[in-house]
């Protein structure tokens, strides 16, 4: 192998290992924005498992109650989902997104599609409607994924980029063997390490 050919391999390399680190780095905003998503469906619960009324349709429980209304994706579910039957398919939508999120390596799909699957299935119009929702602040989420009528749309639901994702600062990509401590589990949800002297 020609000493050019071993620097453009090397070169490439690296390039990749930049654009993973980057890739992580960028990742964490998008994880923390659906842990607030995650706090959101959990707050919803709570509120109507205190209203008593799990025969009611949860559009309908939302329509009467001013707190619930300002949580925007419950009015993408379909007009005949009771409290019950929302309450019962929340825990197996969501229950896998704490472990997903924290796992180094972030499964898109199957976040997105867990909850697809439990919480609009045969409601393609509500699962694009909470699509749209979620993508104003995580772009990429529900993109690809089959059974919608039509195409999830690929921009964010205003057509404008997230302009808070945009300026956020940026960390400064750390060395992996800097402070002994794998890149993997740097920065947020991870604190970053104190110094011992």
């Amino acid at each position: 192998m020609r000493r050019s050919d071993k620097a453009l391999r090397s070169n490439r390399a690296s390039t990749q290992g930049m654009n993973q680190r980057t890739d992580s780095m960028d990742d964490r905003f998008d994880r923390r924005e659906l842990l607030l998503h995650l706090g959101d469906v959990l707050e919803a619960l709570s509120c109507l498992t205190k209203m008593g009324e799990s025969s009611a349709p949860v559009t309908q429980v939302v329509q009467e109650n001013g707190a619930l209304q300002t949580l925007e994706f419950l009015r993408a579910l379909a007009a005949e989902k009771t409290a019950a039957e929302f309450g019962a398919r929340v825990a197996s939508a969501f229950s896998q997104w704490p472990r997903e999120l924290l796992e180094t390596e972030l499964d898109r799909d199957a976040l997105a599609s867990a909850v697809q699957h439990n919480l609009f299935d045969g409601n393609p119009a509500g699962w694009n409607a909470y699509v749209a929702h979620i993508q104003k602040k995580v772009r990429w989420f529900g993109i690809g994924l089959p059974g919608a009528k039509g195409s999830v749309s690929t921009e964010p639901a205003d057509g404008i980029a997230d302009k808070t994702a945009l300026d956020e600062p940026k960390d400064p990509v750390a060395s992996p063997a800097e402070g002994g401590i794998r890149n993997e589990k740097r920065g947020w949800p991870w604190p970053e390490p104190r110094s011992t002297s």
